[in-house]
């Protein structure tokens, strides 16, 4: 049985003890003796984490396995499998792998780098057991360096996976507060109380209790500390968001600011080396930050609608039951499959996040998961589900955008903002049906023609025609070359005159979007320029995919940036919509959080 169906297995196991934690909670918090410590959007958000960090170790296996088999098979010292795979042999390894723990553990908390991949398991204000499920993505890419050792040694790599994972099953009953002190159990063992001191921000707690199983290593080293006052949970940078991408990158980006900034060679170094919060002098001078202040810390918790909360918790229990597909599944999968289910499963979470935050509605959410299904559908010739998918994205952004128009009452300038945006939408929905039926190419490309006609007098809308003669040379000119292109690749001659004119109307379409953003300057009129050059990039693939040569994944990365291309048009020029009444805040500002993507 491979570790992926182990955790499978387990997941019933995890909610159930997650129900009851959560049950005993609630009476203790009515009878006044406890309090309730889950909250839905806090626990949807930690276990989307650990579902991303599931489905993304299918493509770090070279990292996590790979590179630990190559060193065992070649630089062993005793692999005498007798020996390991003995009870002692076993118990060894077991505290070999969990002294290699704590050093990774104590250096994730001491080295910037390690810590922008450790702190997304800390970044939750809650404590409690789906916590233990939040993990990071990014974590095999230096942690394997901490087991060398045991490879080294001669622990085969059978043995190192089964203790790894043990180590792991034990963290789990630790993230709660349910649980107090435990006598004797707290001296030797990784114990609820000693890990809550892990997981807080007080200053005496600070960087203390890194054992995994074992809490001896910590009284050893001298980083131990008993829980003697209520713990503060979360990080001192807060990351106030539901945003799982965002979670994983938040440090990265950081500190990639930091070392960008810093003036010293050596600095741009160490920012990533030192521990964190360490900054150069002169960065910290140009942009400072605020010191921590654990009073003025406030549990971030964005107010939606109770129906939006619930319908979000919905939305994720069907990702959870695919992600679980897809573990099941993963071993035999081939790397190229497991990549677009990885991004269509990240892409599901992503939507969730959004719009448990109120950034996404959920009508934006229903699109981004059509769109993922579509793309992983159409990317692994799945035709069935593919022919669903696919028109099922434009459907709900057309629905989205009448109910955008009938709310606000939409008319003059305002109304026809929405009219060519539903035209545009309408005709991509007519183009999208051709292109999946055989010989009906033409017709498609006629119809994706007017969407983008469309699109050039959406984009026109309180702006001159082409106000920028470099937003108009610039498109133009890649178009020309793409043509060019093209035609050496072999287009069809019965193709090239349609094909030009496509060219020339995309092209125009994204002069147009690029010009109105140089006049509007809004993060609305940016956001549909980025959609019209996507969209320009997505149409590139795709015909160097079917006309030139066969781009590795090519549907996956035709569909993909066609419908990242389509919801930031559709987003975008939604938010951005002029006021229906004079002076007054757009309704569907209102409506919409945000108007761009992070």
């Amino acid at each position: 049985m491979q570790p992926g169906q182990i955790i499978v297995l387990a997941t019933p196991v995890f909610f159930l003890l997650i129900a009851i934690e959560f049950a005993v909670g609630l009476v203790r918090e009515r009878r006044g003796t406890g309090r309730n410590t889950y909250r839905l959007n806090d626990a949807v958000n930690s276990i989307g984490l650990g579902m991303l960090s599931q489905i993304s170790a299918v493509l770090t296996k070279l990292l996590r396995i790979g590179i630990y088999t190559a060193v065992f098979e070649h630089v062993a010292l005793f692999p005498d499998a007798t020996f390991w795979t003995s009870w002692y042999g076993w118990v060894l390894a077991l505290v070999f792998y969990d002294f290699c723990y704590y050093w990774l553990h104590r250096m994730g908390h001491e080295s910037a780098v390690l810590w922008a991949a450790h702190v997304v398991h800390h970044q939750s204000q809650d404590y409690n057991l789906s916590t233990a499920l939040r993990q990071t993505s990014s974590g095999a890419l230096l942690g394997w360096v901490f087991y060398v050792p045991m490879a080294v040694a001669g622990v085969p790599p059978l043995v190192f996976a089964v203790v790894a994972l043990v180590d792991l099953l034990y963290q789990f009953w630790v993230h709660t507060e349910q649980v107090g002190k435990l006598g004797w159990f707290d001296r030797w063992f990784c114990s609820p109380s000693n890990h809550r001191v892990h997981h807080a921000v007080n200053d005496r707690y600070l960087d203390r209790n890194y054992g995994g199983i074992l809490i001896i290593w910590d009284r050893i080293f001298g980083s131990f500390k008993e829980e003697d006052e209520r713990c503060v949970y979360g990080t001192r940078s807060p990351l106030n968001s539901w945003d799982p991408l965002w979670a994983n990158a938040e440090v990265y980006w950081a500190l990639a600011q930091d070392s960008w900034h810093a003036r010293s060679w050596g600095d741009k170094l160490r920012v990533w080396l030192k521990p964190p919060g360490w900054r150069p002098a002169d960065v910290a001078a140009r942009f400072p930050k605020p010191p921590f202040d654990i009073h003025a810390l406030r549990v971030y918790h964005p107010p939606v609608p109770r129906s939006v909360l619930w319908f979000g918790g919905l939305q994720f229990v069907l990702l959870l039951a695919g992600v679980a597909f897809f573990l099941w599944h993963s071993d035999t999968l081939p790397l190229a499959q497991s990549a677009v289910w990885l991004a269509a499963l990240t892409a599901g979470l992503w939507a969730v996040g959004g719009m448990l935050q109120g950034r996404f509605t959920v009508a934006e959410a229903l699109m981004v998961h059509a769109a993922a299904l579509a793309t992983a559908t159409g990317a692994l010739g799945l035709t069935g589900l593919h022919h669903i998918f696919k028109p099922l994205v434009m459907v709900i952004a057309l629905f989205y955008v009448a109910a955008c128009a009938r709310r606000t009452g939409a008319g003059g300038q305002f109304g026809s903002y929405f009219w060519l945006l539903a035209a545009a939408l309408a005709a991509s929905l007519a183009g999208d049906v051709f292109l999946m039926l055989q010989g009906f190419f033409i017709p498609g490309l006629v119809s994706f023609l007017m969407a983008h006609l469309f699109y050039i007098a959406l984009f026109k809308q309180g702006v001159p025609w082409f106000p920028s003669r470099r937003a108009l040379a610039i498109p133009l000119a890649i178009g020309g070359g793409m043509y060019a292109f093209l035609w050496a690749g072999g287009l069809p001659a019965a193709l090239r005159l349609p094909v030009a004119a496509y060219v020339a109307v995309i092209a125009l379409m994204a002069a147009q979007a690029l010009g109105r953003a140089s006049v509007l300057r809004t993060p609305a009129s940016v956001g549909v320029a980025a959609g019209a050059c996507v969209f320009m990039l997505s149409d590139s693939v795709l015909a160097t995919n079917r006309f030139v040569v066969a781009v590795p994944l090519g549907q996956f990365w035709v569909l993909a940036t066609y419908y990242v291309a389509q919801f930031l048009i559709v987003r975008n020029t939604v938010a951005g919509a002029p006021a229906p009444v004079a002076d007054q805040p757009s309704a569907v500002q209102r409506l919409v959080s945000s108007a761009t993507v992070r």
